[in-house]
């Protein structure tokens, strides 16, 4: 199963990603988690892993890639063929725990020029990989559409299954977030604004809480 965690920049998406990442491997499922955002350092962190090498490098590095791109006016295909997860090299991984982590390429200095280099590998790497039963490819974006309703119009319009996770939830800004969504039908779980997962995220800590809500989202997901 693919899962894109999308949402507005500060709203979670790495903490959601990392939590159910670790969830579902302890429940001896295989894990790809696929960091996409080229802004955000946290997301290895998080899980308590060292940074992968930018996933760019392994096609001659971004200015190449952006060469490539550019000479076949935005066609060139960097993938012949489909790819598993046992398919990356070990390079361009981190591992622990059942978790295998990649990223699409970090901005390293100023005056880098546009990511969509990172982007377009990142894009048709997904496309051509193939995932088993047992595994789990989980995307952290790069902050995006921030609004309710309009993630599941497009998401719907491609035809594709989408489910809201509320994080940060209190009882004052509850009511206001089931209002907020196109279909509250939709919302899987809603994860508490948890001082101790804040704590240790501020801090670029390992995330070693088990929220019920992510357990609980992790139990729905094999079961559709």
């Amino acid at each position: 199963m693919k899962i894109a965690v999308c949402g507005k920049g500060g709203c979670g998406k790495s903490t959601v990603t990392s939590l159910l990442a670790k969830a579902l491997a302890r429940r001896g499922k295989e894990i790809l988690v696929i960091d996409s955002d080229e802004s955000n350092y946290g997301l290895h962190r998080q899980l308590g892993m060292k940074l992968p090498r930018d996933f760019t490098d392994y096609f001659g590095g971004k200015q190449n890639v952006l060469n490539d791109m550019m000479l076949s006016k935005f066609t060139h295909q960097f993938f012949e063929e489909t790819w598993t997860i046992d398919d990356i090299p070990e390079d361009y991984y981190s591992l622990k725990d059942g978790v295998k982590l990649m990223s699409s390429g970090k901005i390293h200095q100023a005056n880098e020029g546009c990511s969509c280099a990172m982007g377009t590998v990142m894009t048709q790497f997904i496309q051509n990989l193939r995932l088993t039963e047992d595994q789990f490819a989980l995307m952290d974006m790069e902050a995006g559409i921030e609004h309710f309703k309009k993630i599941g119009e497009l998401s719907e319009s491609i035809q594709k299954p989408f489910y809201y996770v509320f994080n940060k939830v209190t009882k004052e800004n509850q009511e206001m977030m089931y209002e907020a969504v196109w279909n509250s039908s939709r919302v899987a779980v809603s994860l508490g604004a948890d001082p101790g997962i804040m704590g240790e995220g501020l801090m670029g800590k390992e995330l070693s809480e088990k929220p019920d809500a992510i357990e609980n989202l992790t139990e729905f997901l094999l079961s559709i």
